[in-house]
């Protein structure tokens, strides 16, 4: 079955490298050029070089909602349902500011943008692009005619990209306060999401994902003390990422995974 996707922040490096390769997938059984995925990709400033036939860019602003609300509406008009949307935006620090080492160095202003950056963001989007998920339902197919086996297993996907660092209980080392906080937040929204949305969008999977330490610009400045191995390139996370998520199933919405599939502790 053909999906649609949509993939926000499809400039950065790992939501690039989650749409290069979405764009490069095909169903098993249709190897044809004309039976691809379909694709919307949001990115902010200049239109991005990257194109594809089946690749549509979207203009949206994570921090505005009237853009959001308009990028959805515009890709409502290309398509009556989604199948998988994915955050990849995320903010660590800034060219002037970092992530704290110390309570001394709190700032009002970073601390509300790293929130309105990787807390708020996933919370807007869901609220304006809930009907094309739930219009995702009637377009999922039951592959087999199994009893035991329903469309919960090909649920819509709602995920978004977090970090280890925002669970609490894993937390043995302190700072970075901004960052933790946000992330810890955007957990808690994502989990009462998946509360919510079981009761109004059944067949839908809400999750949170780890991407490991992946070589971009956002972990850059912070790579001297991680192992070669435990550094990843954005295309084995965002592999890593797009086949943990092809394995849920609406029983595991809610859930907080890393890039290998394992539960991440609260």
């Amino acid at each position: 079955m053909i999906k649609n996707y949509f993939i926000i922040g499809g400039t950065g490096g790992i939501g690039q490298a989650v749409v290069e390769q979405l764009i490069q997938s095909k169903p098993e059984k249709d190897q044809s050029d004309d039976n691809l995925p379909v694709i919307f990709a949001s990115y902010h400033q200049r239109l991005p070089a990257l194109q594809a036939k089946n690749l549509h860019w979207i203009k949206m602003d994570i921090g505005n909602e009237h853009s959001i609300k308009s990028a959805i509406e515009q890709i409502s008009k290309l398509t009556d349902h989604l199948d998988w949307v994915i955050n990849c935006v995320g903010l660590l620090h800034t060219d002037s500011q970092g992530p704290e080492k110390s309570i001394r160095q709190i700032e009002a202003d970073f601390f509300i943008q790293n929130m309105l950056v990787n807390a708020l963001p996933s919370l807007l989007i869901a609220k304006h692009i809930k009907p094309l998920l739930k219009a995702c339902e009637k377009h999922q197919v039951v592959t087999s005619t199994s009893p035991n086996i329903s469309t919960s297993d090909s649920p819509s996907i709602y995920a978004t990209i977090s970090a280890r660092v925002g669970s609490i209980s894993d937390n043995q080392v302190g700072g970075w306060y901004s960052y933790r906080m946000s992330k810890a937040a955007l957990n808690m929204g994502m989990k009462t999401l998946a509360i919510e949305w079981s009761r109004t969008l059944k067949n839908a999977c809400v999750v949170v994902m780890q991407p490991g330490t992946v070589d971009t610009k956002l972990s850059k400045p912070f790579q001297a003390n991680v192992a070669e191995d435990k550094l990843f390139t954005a295309d084995y996370s965002a592999a890593q990422l797009l086949e943990v998520l092809s394995k849920m199933t609406a029983a595991q919405s809610g859930s907080f995974v890393d890039w290998a599939g394992e539960q991440i502790p609260w």
